[in-house]
């Protein structure tokens, strides 16, 4: 049988044994910086190596000796093998179809630009004057900023997931988890001039995007594409600590509604099924009519007027106490 229908056993006891092992020296040499604790981890990585690949090569052995034509199980292992890899979808294009990858990139580049245009609306010029009269005003307060400190930036560091790829500048949350404390008060002083000086670093702003085919969706139409976009760690880490004092904030002043499901902690759309379930049942129970709107916004984000939202976050004063960088952040993403 092929080794999805057949999983491996665990891993021998011994091999974990010495994975754990080597992992509590590393963690010890990464305190002590002890060459002699370094070369025992490099003598048990390559233990811990020679070991697996032995283990893996006698289960893979195992796996080909079980297989048998008359149970089907040999002609399954032989269709995974010999699979064929579906090929990438060719976008089409006003000049013909995208064949190299730099034709296909530059299309979904060409989409996402013509997407994410500014919104231009000259219905009320007077609103538009006013709005950006105060939000020019609003962004030179005369108090200082509420900075972080090392303890802050820690925390925020402990809790990122390693598995989260890394962006443009290559590096991935286990480096950032790893940092000595000298660094991590380098790291506190950049984010607070960043707050200082209001202006978030260009650099912080580009990403690396992934373009991925909607379910279903014909592939030849480059709008039909979802684009992923991965931004640099150190940005987003800025982003979380920003976004932590907004939410407090938020809570603490009641300024979302309970009806709101989305983008909260402990909240799911399961919940607000169930809520909706309750209350159909409630009212069918009391021979009441229950009537329901659905809205659905395609690319509401590519066309919300943002200078307007910023206006109402202001008169919200939600960001006076998180601090005007906060309106710049979403200002220049």
């Amino acid at each position: 049988m092929s080794p999805r229908d057949n999983p491996w056993p665990p891993i021998l006891a011994g091999i974990q044994d010495e994975i754990r092992l080597k992992n509590r020296l590393w963690r010890q040499w990464q305190i002590t910086r002890d060459p002699a604790l370094k070369a025992k981890v490099n003598c048990l990585q390559w233990s811990v190596t020679h070991w697996l690949n032995k283990w893996r090569n006698d289960q893979w052995s195992a796996t080909l000796e079980s297989l048998n034509p008359e149970d089907q199980s040999l002609w399954r292992m032989t269709k995974r093998v010999m699979r064929v890899l579906n090929p990438s979808p060719t976008p089409v294009t006003p000049g013909g179809i995208a064949l190299s990858d730099s034709e296909k990139a530059e299309t979904l580049a060409d989409n996402l630009e013509a997407q994410f245009q500014p919104v231009t609306d000259s219905s009320f010029p007077a609103v538009i004057e006013m709005v950006d009269v105060a939000l020019r005003s609003y962004l030179s307060p005369a108090s200082e900023p509420q900075l972080t400190n090392p303890d802050k930036i820690h925390e925020s560091i402990r809790v990122l997931k390693v598995s989260k790829a890394p962006g443009p500048n290559d590096i991935p949350n286990r480096t950032l988890k790893h940092l000595p404390k000298l660094a991590v008060s380098l790291l506190t002083h950049i984010l607070n001039m960043v707050l200082c000086t209001h202006q978030f670093p260009q650099t912080w702003k580009h990403a690396r995007v992934i373009s991925i085919l909607k379910l279903g969706k014909d592939s030849a139409l480059p709008s039909y594409y979802r684009p992923i976009s991965i931004l640099d760690t150190i940005g987003k880490l800025f982003e979380k600590i920003l976004l932590a004092r907004i939410l407090h904030v938020v809570n603490e002043c009641g300024l979302m509604r309970d009806e709101q499901f989305g983008f909260r902690p402990r909240h799911s759309t399961s919940l607000q099924l169930a809520r909706l379930i309750e209350r159909i049942t409630r009212n069918f129970g009391e021979k009441r009519l229950t009537g329901a709107v659905f809205l659905y916004m395609a690319k509401a984000f590519d066309i919300i007027w943002i200078n307007g939202l910023l206006y109402k976050l202001t008169l919200l004063n939600l960001c006076v106490y998180v601090d005007t960088g906060a309106v710049c952040l979403v200002h220049m993403a």
